[in-house]
C-alpha cells in the first residue's frame, strides 16, 4: 500500500476524530484550582502533594495488610477441603 497524500489526510482525520470534542480555554479554567503566587515560594501546594501521598501510603499498607488476611483465610480452606 502507497501512503499518498490522500490517505495520510484520511489517517490524520480519523485519528483527530478519536480526540472527541475539543474543550475550550474557558471550560478549562473552571476546573483549575487558583493558586496565589506566594504559595508556591512556601511550598503550601508541595507540602499538600506531599501530604497526599503520604496518605495514599498509609492506605496502601492497610490494604496490603487486609489482602493478606485473605490471601491466608483462603489458603488455610483451601487447606481444610483437601483434608
Amino acid at each position: 500500500m502507497k501512503l499518498t497524500s490522500r490517505l495520510l489526510k484520511k489517517i490524520i482525520e480519523e485519528e483527530v476524530a478519536k480526540f472527541g470534542e475539543m474543550e475550550t480555554t474557558e471550560d478549562r479554567a473552571k476546573d483549575t484550582e487558583e493558586v496565589d503566587a506566594d504559595e508556591f515560594g512556601t511550598g503550601k501546594t508541595a507540602e499538600k502533594h506531599i501530604d497526599y501521598m503520604k496518605a495514599l501510603k498509609i492506605e496502601e499498607l492497610r490494604l496490603r495488610k487486609r489482602l493478606a488476611k485473605i490471601q491466608e483465610t483462603k489458603r488455610r480452606f483451601a487447606i481444610e477441603r483437601k483434608v
